[in-house]
């Protein structure tokens, strides 16, 4: 999986699902969230068992394909770039 997209395209729907996505977690796959980009979305997927969020953001994908990342560490990195920047993931 390779895409691009500006800061605020990966932000805002990450933050849209990050509530879910439990801190101290039983099983540590619940920390991730999925990242599934085809064509030209991203969608953005977090659960704890009992419920799922998922939301989609406009990107420029150059590979598809799926991932789990920390979904928290994924949010503070994202938080901590300017707002200008383009991310490749």
């Amino acid at each position: 999986m390779k895409l691009m997209a500006k800061r605020e395209e990966l932000l805002a729907p990450l933050q849209s699902v990050i509530g879910v996505v439990e801190r101290r977690q039983t099983m540590p796959v619940l920390a991730n969230v999925l990242l599934a980009a085809r064509e030209k979305r991203l969608g953005i997927t977090g659960t704890d068992l009992e419920v799922e969020l998922a939301a989609v953001g406009a990107v420029h994908v150059e590979t598809p394909g799926d991932i789990t990342v920390p979904g928290r560490k994924l949010l503070d990195i994202l938080r901590a770039l300017p707002a200008e920047v383009d991310v490749v993931v």
